[in-house]
């Protein structure tokens, strides 16, 4: 399970150069990696990412309840 405030302590750490690491978390690599090499979509896909991490941490979590529920039942 995903925490919110560990995603926003990973989001400020965009601030100081390391972005999308946040993304990394969630589970989105191919966007972390984007964010990572392009300081954030230059700093406006990290501003718009304060917005959106509440969600992207929901639908990680959700994605981890389902893959739980299918590997229980397949057993």
């Amino acid at each position: 399970m995903k925490s919110g405030p560990v995603a926003f302590l990973l989001w400020l750490l965009g601030l100081v150069g390391f972005c999308g690491l946040h993304r990394f978390y969630t589970g989105r690599i191919w966007t972390g990696l984007l964010w990572l090499l392009t300081l954030g979509l230059l700093g406006i896909g990290q501003i718009i990412d304060l917005f959106l991490l509440p969600s992207m941490v929901r639908e990680a979590n959700l994605e981890h309840r389902v893959e739980t529920m299918e590997a229980g039942r397949l057993r």
